[in-house]
């Protein structure tokens, strides 16, 4: 990359804000002024349009950014198919599901994850919707060891949000450079190039493994706030978009893989799709630190609802009823009084599925692991394990600070649709019912 600040780890600068009408260039004076497409742009620079949205989508939610790069996108070579077997997308109909709960122990560091990269270390567990028409979300995990040096990667069938668990990431945009480290989030849109290096692993602190939730439906964006008011939850200013920046040197080559429609294809570049020296717009990756969100929660009794936690939405036709939405249980004050507080018994229209960065989840104190995961499709009862029943049945009420922990939803309209690599994985606990199996009539009258 330019020795320009924005690259260096120890200078590393980011723009605030989430959808913001950002503008950046690592050369002065290579943004255009006044308009968008001028006959010569500066430099001798390509203006390319990506559009995020419609073009006539409103515009609160026009989403597109301009790049003034050194070479177009369209150079590139023919496409050939890419094989990645456990990369899936969209539910698989066919599968009989039983609907009963579902949970695997943190997923393990196959034999070849040392040597994969963010790409082919990328494993589905589930999936619901058809990203051909726009809906749904697939979760998976990463198990990397490996950096993708000349190897880049563009998803046109959804945006990504990644969620790393073990492991810092070094993220590389045709926008800039994104560093996130477990208890942060990054936010990649459709169609944008990026690719994934592993400082950790490569400093030999063995593999990384981290969490992915495959948007193909609306873009995420931050909910509505409603009676919460003006500020809470996560807050715009807190998200943080790159600057500018461009490699320079050679070699240019890359490999660029791409995955379109539910398949993996690849081609070879002659220049590096990191080329943009300058760019505006409100269509960009961000990164968020989960430490900033404002945890709402109550402070009179019972426990409050899930959506109180949630970070982004991505929102579908039926108004309050996400495609997906991404919620953290962080960090936060236990206080309420005369209260069970963990959450309670239930069973509900949207389904679930969990995982854990950090720490202990107060409803699972000893069963759910970080690196691992749950999964409760709709109207399938879960909750409390017998343990944590019994102890918030009967401990003292005192103020409690929920420390150390970190865990997320991505929770989804659609049922999610596990796959064959999730349910042949030595991870899948087959005995998870039983944590509620001591759970006895108490009765009494």
């Amino acid at each position: 990359m330019t020795t320009t600040p924005a690259t260096s780890a120890d200078a590393r600068r980011y723009q605030s804000g989430f959808g913001n009408e950002y503008a950046t260039e690592a050369v002065p004076g290579a943004l255009p002024q006044g308009r968008n497409s001028p006959q010569r742009a500066p430099f001798d620079l390509y203006p390319e349009l990506i559009s995020g949205t419609a073009f006539t989508a409103p515009r609160h939610a026009n989403r597109r950014t301009w790049m003034y790069r050194r070479q177009p996108s369209v150079v590139a070579g023919r496409y050939q198919a890419y094989a990645q077997p456990h990369w899936t997308t969209g539910g698989a109909r066919e599968i009989a599901l039983p609907p009963e709960p579902m949970r695997w122990a943190p997923i393990p560091f196959e034999g070849d994850a040392a040597d994969a990269d963010f790409v082919d270390g990328m494993r589905t567990l589930a999936a619901n919707g058809d990203a051909e028409a726009q809906s749904g979300i697939a979760a998976h995990v990463y198990l990397a060891g490996r950096s993708m040096q000349r190897r880049a990667f563009v998803n046109a069938d959804g945006e990504m949000l990644v969620v790393p668990q073990q492991g810092r990431l070094v993220i590389t945009t045709e926008m800039g450079v994104l560093e996130v480290k477990p208890g942060e989030i990054a936010l990649l849109p459709r169609g944008m190039v990026f690719k994934v290096d592993l400082p950790d692993s490569e400093a030999g602190a063995g593999p990384s493994r981290g969490y992915v939730c495959e948007n193909y439906g609306a873009q995420f964006r931050l909910p509505e706030l409603g009676p919460i008011g003006s500020n809470g939850l996560a807050n715009a200013r807190d998200f943080q978009a790159p600057v500018a920046a461009f490699e320079d040197g050679g070699p240019h080559e890359y490999r660029l893989i791409k995955k379109s429609s539910g398949r993996l294809w690849s081609t070879p570049t002659s220049h590096s799709p990191f080329n943009v020296v300058a760019w505006h717009g409100n269509l960009a990756p961000v990164k968020y630190d989960t430490a900033h969100f404002m945890t709402i929660g109550s402070i009179s009794f019972d426990h409050p609802d899930p959506s109180i936690f949630t970070v982004l939405t991505s929102p579908s036709d039926t108004p309050g009823t996400a495609n997906c939405d991404f919620v953290i249980f962080p960090p936060r004050w236990l206080v309420m009084e005369d209260t069970f507080r963990p959450p309670w018994y239930h069973r509900n229209l949207m389904s679930e599925f969990m995982g854990l960065v950090y720490g202990e989840y107060d409803a699972k104190p000893g069963g759910f692991k970080p690196g691992g995961a749950s999964l409760h499709n709709c109207m399938v009862p879960h909750g409390p394990d017998e343990e944590a029943f019994e102890k918030a049945s009967h401990g003292e009420l005192a103020p409690r600070k929920l420390d150390n922990t970190l865990a997320f939803m991505f929770e989804s309209r659609f049922r999610f649709i596990p796959t064959a690599y999730a349910m042949q994985s030595p991870a899948l606990d087959n005995d998870y019912a039983d944590c509620w199996a001591g759970l006895k009539d108490q009765f009494k009258p």
